[in-house]
């Protein structure tokens, strides 16, 4: 996806957030489309928080972190693969704002009755084509995002979601437990 936003920012200029802003409102209204509901303009909030992200890490941190040694890149890669699939994991079970292209894997993967890797991928593919249209730069690191980030997500979309659960029925028993606790408190109070 990156490729496709860095390949319109060399052909058509902006940057590569304004980019990232401009192809979510395109998917929000997509993702509209394919739902056959209202857009959901909250999708927009966080598209516009990873753009800006985007050209400040661009603009602040491009000189900074440049490993020069082919492993030191492919450990950082790998590092950041699986942070990024961890990461989204996370936040879609949250289901709070998903970006548009998360929300679009979720959609393709409930309309076609598959997985999160098919739907992920294939939404992948797709970018990546359109990378390859607009001579967007597509390395090894492209290619193994389009094979594995599908694969990583749908790995730890369970994970996260058995983790989040016991958080949560944790919290919620630990609440139960704390009110109870201080109702008795109350109660004995009021005896003596």
């Amino acid at each position: 996806f990156d490729a496709l936003l860095v390949g319109l920012s060399l052909n058509m200029g902006l940057t590569v957030g304004s980019w990232e802003i401009i192809i979510a409102v395109l998917l929000v209204c997509c993702n509209s489309i394919l739902k056959r509901e209202r857009p959901e303009i909250q999708g927009l909030l966080t598209a516009f928080i990873t753009g800006l992200g985007i050209d400040m890490w661009l603009f602040l941190l491009r000189n900074l972190i440049t490993p020069e040694i082919w492993y030191s890149k492919m450990i950082y890669f790998g590092i950041g693969l699986v942070i990024t699939g961890l990461g989204t994991a996370i936040y879609l079970q949250t289901n709070f704002a998903p970006i548009p292209i998360d929300r679009l894997t979720l959609i393709i993967q409930e309309l076609t009755r598959t997985n999160i890797f098919i739907s992920r991928t294939f939404i992948y593919l797709i970018f990546l084509i359109m990378a390859m249209i607009l001579h967007g730069p597509i390395g090894i690191g492209t290619i193994l995002t389009v094979c594995l980030g599908g694969l990583l997500l749908n790995s730890f979309m369970p994970l996260t979601k058995k983790v989040l659960n016991y958080l949560l029925v944790h919290q919620s028993r630990s609440s139960s437990y704390k009110k109870n606790k201080a109702a008795d408190h109350n109660d004995n109070k009021s005896i003596f």
